[in-house]
């Protein structure tokens, strides 16, 4: 196995063409234990954090570009980032331990394609795109399009993420991120859920609802918005919301939940995040 430290994009496309079965990988916090698990070693490893534009962070015309080889501490630590996106920098923020933070990426956390992955309900409920690289150029897709199931990505041979790009929020909008795990820190989510509210005084103007780890992918819950979307956040409204994230629910029975338990943590953990994210677009809290 050989590692290669690419310094721009063209480089690293050429490596990926003229190596067949090498890796991109921008932390290897997820790359490392599955080698050492026993998944077939790559001919080539990639590390992408030589690349300026794969680990550069700008805001400017009303939008953001994030390299997707970001450290998510970065971000964390980024106060303009922190107070546009509290959601999504909670949700970054989550991501392994203080270490690993300095390694994980948004790039790694979609491309290793874990149902539990922490920045994923959060980037599509955030609208958030995806800037690919590829033996043609490049391609722009939405980040729920590039999950296909459990470790499985619709990134074909040779392509890799470049970065991921996200609009200002609007005025009277805000996001929140929630999850729960079995312990204190340094634990994979059980249910993760993300929502983004638009809010025209008290009323539910636009509202985006997506959960993690209860299904094979990430999932957005449009019942649950429905029942928001020209109502205010009283108890009937939020009730009728969790239960329908609920019922979107397909989860599995495993070691760190049952299948009842996870449907209950949804709605319970939607309706949170309903009240957090509301407070904030209201008041402009992070």
């Amino acid at each position: 196995m050989r590692y290669v430290a690419p310094t721009s994009v063209d480089e690293a496309r050429s490596l990926l063409v003229d190596n067949p079965g090498s890796r991109v990988f921008a932390g290897a916090t997820d790359l490392i234990p599955q080698i050492r698990a026993g998944r077939p070693q790559p001919s080539v490893m990639v590390d992408l954090k030589r690349i300026d534009r794969l680990t550069s962070v700008s805001h400017r015309d009303g939008g953001w570009a994030i390299g997707a080889a970001t450290p998510t501490a970065a971000l964390t630590a980024n106060p303009e980032f922190a107070t546009m996106f509290p959601g999504l920098s909670e949700a970054s923020g989550l991501i392994g331990s203080d270490q690993i933070q300095n390694r994980s990426s948004w790039g790694g956390n979609v491309a290793n394609a874990s149902p539990a992955a922490d920045s994923v309900p959060a980037l599509v409920a955030n609208d958030a795109q995806v800037v690919i690289a590829s033996a043609g150029g490049t391609r722009t897709a939405a980040v729920d399009e590039i999950i296909t199931g459990p470790g499985q990505t619709s990134l074909g041979d040779g392509e890799f993420i470049i970065e991921f790009t996200l609009a200002d929020m609007a005025a009277g909008t805000s996001d929140a991120y929630l999850r729960i795990i079995p312990r204190t820190e340094m634990d994979i989510a059980v249910v993760g859920a993300g929502v983004r509210l638009t809010m025209d005084g008290p009323t539910v103007a636009a509202a985006k609802i997506v959960l993690g780890a209860v299904a094979p992918t990430a999932i957005r819950v449009g019942e649950a918005e429905a029942a928001l979307v020209g109502n205010t956040l009283d108890e009937a409204t939020l009730a009728e919301a969790a239960e329908a994230a609920s019922a979107a629910c397909n989860p599995i029975n495993d070691k760190r939940g049952t299948i009842e338990y996870r449907r209950q943590v949804a709605g319970v953990l939607t309706k949170r995040c309903l009240l957090i994210a509301a407070d904030r677009a209201q008041n402009g809290t992070a």
